[in-house]
């Protein structure tokens, strides 16, 4: 994996980002602000409903532009995993097994996309462009928006089989070692026991 990441910094196709206002068309299907923040690999761009930030500080009691960059950071990590070639093998696995597996294999993807969003962190660390408090506010957003949280919120029940994006505490696992780490190479959610 690590190959492929030099390879992919030397060829790097930037995601663009697009505020999704209303409702429109887009390759991956229509888009509305009700989706949130989310990334469409066949047109390589990130979609943020810029309300969505006001959300994150409302509802989900996580502010802060680092919070807003994580969530930025966590979407343009799915556009590294299209680079590598993840995300395809992913939908092929996908497509050849059940529902339950099939969200369990997505959970991994999101996971790893929250590893990159924490090596991004790293990376704007080493450069000396974070502020006190910065990887306290990607921490919160990350934790907040966890399957597990989302659904006692909006139904009172949690039920794990139905996860797409993991609990809070493996999203603000992941999005850590990222961090800690800094190195891509310790991002593989798809080979580890224990997400």
């Amino acid at each position: 994996m690590a190959e492929n990441f030099r390879t992919i910094r030397q060829d790097l196709r930037a995601a663009h980002a697009r505020d999704v206002l209303r409702r429109h068309p887009l390759a991956c299907g229509f888009a509305q602000s009700a989706m949130g923040p989310f990334y469409c690999p066949q047109d390589e761009k990130v979609y943020i409903d810029l309300s969505f930030y006001e959300e994150l500080r409302r509802q989900f009691n996580a502010p802060g532009d680092f919070a807003q960059a994580y969530v930025v950071a966590h979407e343009v990590g799915h556009h590294v995993q299209k680079l590598l070639g993840i995300t395809q093998r992913i939908d092929a696995m996908q497509a050849r097994t059940n529902e339950v597996e099939a969200n369990q294999l997505s959970v991994r993807l999101e996971l790893q996309a929250d590893f990159f969003a924490g090596v991004f962190a790293r990376y704007v660390q080493n450069q000396n462009m974070l502020e006190a408090g910065d990887i306290e506010e990607a921490l919160r957003a990350a934790s907040a928006v966890g399957d597990d949280q989302i659904q006692r919120r909006t139904t009172g029940t949690v039920v794990p089989d139905s996860f797409t994006h993991g609990t809070s505490e493996q999203r603000l696992r992941w999005f850590k070692k990222g961090y800690e780490t800094g190195d891509i190479r310790q991002g593989d959610t798809f080979n580890t026991p224990n997400l």
